[in-house]
């Protein structure tokens, strides 16, 4: 069943203008790893995400699935369920969906499972993430032997442009608020101190994120035939398809940089999707840096904007 014409724009960021989706999916097909950065919550990016897999389904049959949105500790289910081992319903109470499942990665498995491509569960557990968070990054290796091997053997997590990014995200979504304070010099050194708590917070929610990453590069480098000890898989042997959140992946940073880490020889492309409200006036200064294609989709019309048109 094809997903239909969704309103988009292709564009090439090493060539520095606009192509198309056809063209876009050919140089796909001949790369080792390609990147998907989504936006969860917009439906033309899933749609778009479908289409993406419609296409190198006509181009090449060795084709792997990876997603961010299912845990480590919940690929035996998945297997089970595309080997037709499980029902459907026995899948999902077993796999922990996200929320949207039905509607934005349904079709993916769904045409995964059609065509017997095998689909990873890349990211790490989210209550291992969660201690993280908490304690610091020795906790990814505090539980037993099973546990351990839920998240990726080896980490490096570098203060770095992806910390800078990360740290900056964090800000905006946790906004510095200072009180009230009798004295000059009792407010600095109140300031000081929460600065320092923030900084220690972000840092623990970063390794965090760079336990997902790592695992997330891990997995896809296992489905790719490397380990972080290889110079790459044998180039076109097969190609890995990771749909993540494009924080993930945009500037070559975060999964995509620890992939390139463990397989420098293989052939990665970035794919970075921007919803707009316009098509045809698009700044693509701001965005061309992110991937080397841009997919930039339509956003949908808010419920006042939609009545009054």
């Amino acid at each position: 069943m094809s997903s239909g014409y969704i309103p988009h724009r292709v564009y090439k960021s090493g060539d520095k203008r606009f192509s198309d989706f056809e063209a876009m999916l050919a140089e796909l097909s001949r790369a080792d790893v390609a990147f998907v950065g989504e936006q969860h919550n917009d439906m033309a990016t899933h749609r778009i995400e479908r289409a993406i897999l419609e296409g190198l389904a006509r181009r090449r049959e060795n084709v792997i699935v990876a997603m961010e949105m299912f845990e480590r500790d919940t690929q035996p289910s998945l297997d089970n369920y595309l080997a037709g081992r499980l029902s459907e319903e026995e899948f999902l109470k077993a796999s922990r969906p996200w929320p949207n499942y039905p509607t934005d990665y349904r079709p993916l498995i769904e045409f995964s499972r059609a065509h017997r491509w095998k689909v990873i569960a890349s990211n790490a557990p989210r209550p291992i993430a969660q201690q993280v968070s908490k304690q610091g990054l020795d906790a990814a290796r505090s539980g037993d032997e099973s546990q351990r091997k839920l998240v990726a053997t080896e980490f490096a997590c570098p203060m770095d442009d992806y910390f800078k990014r990360f740290a900056e995200a964090m800000g905006k979504g946790h906004p510095h608020s200072g009180g009230a304070h009798h004295g000059q010099n009792d407010e600095k050194q109140t300031d000081k101190q929460q600065d320092e708590e923030r900084r220690a917070m972000i840092e623990r929610f970063y390794y965090a994120q760079c336990v997902k990453d790592e695992t997330m590069a891990e997995s896809i480098a296992n489905a790719l035939g490397t380990t972080s000890n290889a110079q790459g898989a044998a180039p076109g042997s097969r190609l890995v398809v990771h749909f993540n959140g494009a924080f993930h992946s945009d500037y070559r940073l975060g999964t995509a940089s620890r992939v390139i880490r463990r397989a420098p020889k293989s052939n990665v492309k970035v794919i970075s999707l921007v919803p707009v409200e316009n098509l045809d006036v698009i700044n693509v200064d701001e965005y061309r840096k992110r991937g080397d294609y841009i997919i930039f989709t339509l956003k949908p019309l808010e419920p006042k904007q939609a009545q009054s048109n």
